[in-house]
């Protein structure tokens, strides 16, 4: 069944979700507060852009075109109509297509900035693939791998556009081979840790195309206090 939520408290915006399909995570959140965004951004792009969580957080930080792209019909429907009920489809415009097909058909140096909250697993002989598929594109690399993100993100991007996923932090070395291969030099990294004195669970990384070498280390995130509540770090991030 479909609900209309608050997006968090950013600028009374309302997002439609379907619970037993599709639902946007704390990851969009941490993504859209982790991209940098200036004045001098005209096009952003958002592969596999779900129900438009991070499309609509950004339209609060920035004046930029923004494009969502998402391959399951209905899913892609419920981000048009989320986008429609907040009034933003001048800024805003979502297509449901294969980001590969999209890619093929989009003219290279196109973007300023590209976002992706991609699928987390790989699929192998012990994957356990939700009988759902919408929610085993969602968590698995089914339709979309590392190499296909920044393979795109090669094509599309202008000399010196920024490429900014979340992802987990074990596929850190793969997400930089990834990178590396595509022309792509990592520029900022963030860890995301559930508590103080657990290991990191969320990676946060930004890429620069055809970018000097050279890494930042932002410092770290925790996302919850000893009592289960959201750290105020993270409550921030709940505002527009």
């Amino acid at each position: 069944m479909e609900v209309i939520n608050d997006l968090l408290e950013y600028n009374n915006l309302k997002i439609i979700q379907n619970p037993s399909m599709f639902s946007f995570s704390l990851d969009s959140v941490l993504l859209a507060n982790f991209v940098k965004l200036n004045p001098t951004i005209n096009k952003i792009l958002d592969i596999g852009c779900g129900n438009a969580p991070i499309p609509m957080i950004l339209s609060t930080k920035t004046n930029a075109d923004i494009v969502g792209v998402e391959i399951q019909e209905k899913v892609a429907d419920m981000a048009k109509r989320s986008v429609a009920y907040n009034h933003l489809e001048k800024q805003i415009s979502i297509y449901c297509q294969d980001i590969k097909e999209y890619a093929k058909e989009t003219e290279s140096d196109t973007y300023d900035v590209i976002t992706c909250n991609p699928p987390f697993f790989k699929v192998t002989k012990n994957s356990h693939l939700n009988e759902k598929l919408y929610k085993t594109i969602a968590r698995h690399e089914v339709a979309l791998n590392l190499e296909d993100i920044f393979k795109i993100a090669k094509k599309l991007l202008k000399n010196n556009g920024t490429v900014s996923i979340v992802h987990r932090p074990e596929r850190l070395v793969e997400i930089i081979n990834a990178m590396k291969q595509n022309n792509i030099e990592p520029k900022r990294m963030q860890l995301v840790y559930p508590r103080i004195s657990q290991e990191a669970n969320i990676l946060l990384i930004e890429g620069t195309k055809n970018g000097k070498p050279g890494l930042t280390i932002e410092p770290p995130i925790y996302s919850h206090e000893d009592d289960g509540s959201y750290t105020e770090q993270i409550k921030k991030y709940f505002k527009g």
